[in-house]
């Protein structure tokens, strides 16, 4: 007779544990800094806020940019951290202050060390090289991936790269090459020192992609579409491994992240829910705590951040969603 396999330990599903209210207007990106030690969050209002983790209190809030900001990354060190922003630039912040004098860093300090202008439109993805953090790929409405030297704030590179707005970028784990998606409907690959396109992953003109990244591991390309589904591509192959559905994502550009653990999960934003895949069997973004699995954050077009309890030792084996709150505030 046959073993029956084991069954999966229970979910426990998300539950709220804080909440705050870091900006006047929608929160449009969420990103946990490498060290866990902060949380920066973006805003239509044009600022940053860096809060603690572990409270959700604001820290300090960084201002400069004239319009909205769309996303931010942060540096490897995570002494650095950059903006994209519809006022059609990028802006480099000196975080090591904040870091070094926590809750006792002067809030209003200008930390803005680079302003990068190149793009002629919205800028709408920017992300650190992973590997020297001296390099940042961006991508706007004016449907180029730029390549900027961190040190000198110029631009190194300018790729005419998509027919439509670029909706994202993001580097391999070595730094050596960026995926990007368009609304154009196609996903690319791109050499980072030469701007050469290496490989099209998808081109189906419709539906748009929002979103795409490379996993942790470097094996693996995530790409979202305005249809309701991710998809989990083999990038040595080209191939499409698994097709994910369950989140609503039709108009904006929602974003998703792996589990750090051993990579197995996929955490999805949705509109007004998000949803949690297991790879092997209206928030605009999701980002997990690189230091703590109990945490996972998600920002929403109605201004508010929510973090979620992950449950540890339980982590989720089969789809899941959690419904985001409807007022404008940070929860956890």
């Amino acid at each position: 007779m046959s073993q029956q396999p084991a069954a999966p330990p229970p979910y426990r599903p998300y539950r709220q544990v804080r909440a705050a209210t870091p900006h006047t207007r929608a929160v449009s990106c969420v990103r946990f800094s490498p060290c866990g030690r902060l949380l920066a969050t973006a805003s239509l209002d044009g600022t940053v806020a860096l809060l603690s983790p572990s409270s959700l209190a604001v820290i300090a809030v960084l201002r400069g940019h004239t319009d909205g900001i769309f996303d931010l990354s942060w540096s490897t060190e995570s002494f650095y951290l950059c903006t994209a922003s519809d006022d059609r630039t990028l802006r480099i912040w000196d975080i090591r202050p904040v870091l070094a004098g926590g809750a006792q860093a002067d809030p209003g300090a200008d930390r803005c060390v680079r302003v990068l202008k190149g793009h002629t439109n919205f800028v709408f993805s920017a992300n650190f090289n992973p590997q020297t953090s001296s390099q940042i790929a961006s991508g706007g409405f004016d449907c180029t991936v730029r390549i900027w030297d961190v040190k000198s704030g110029r631009c190194t590179r300018a790729i005419d790269a998509h027919s439509e707005p670029v909706t994202s970028v993001h580097f391999i784990r070595d730094g050596s090459i960026i995926v990007s998606g368009s609304h154009d409907g196609s996903c690319k690959i791109w050499d980072a020192k030469t701007g050469a396109c290496l490989k099209t992953v998808i081109d189906d003109k419709k539906p748009a992609v929002p979103f795409s990244m490379f996993s942790p591991n470097g094996k693996f390309i995530l790409v979202a579409t305005l249809d309701d589904s991710l998809k989990l591509c083999n990038f040595a192959t080209g191939k499409f491994l698994k097709v994910y559905s369950g989140h609503v994502n039709r108009v904006y550009c929602i974003q998703s992240a792996f589990s750090i653990t051993n990579g197995k999960y996929i955490v999805s934003g949705s509109e007004e829910t998000v949803c949690t895949y297991g790879i092997y069997n209206t928030a605009f973004d999701v980002d997990i705590e690189p230091q703590n699995l109990e945490l996972a954050l998600v920002a929403s077009n109605i201004g508010c951040l929510d973090v979620l309890e992950f449950g540890i030792g339980n982590e989720p084996q089969y789809q899941s969603v959690f419904t985001a709150p409807t007022l404008p505030r940070v929860q956890c």
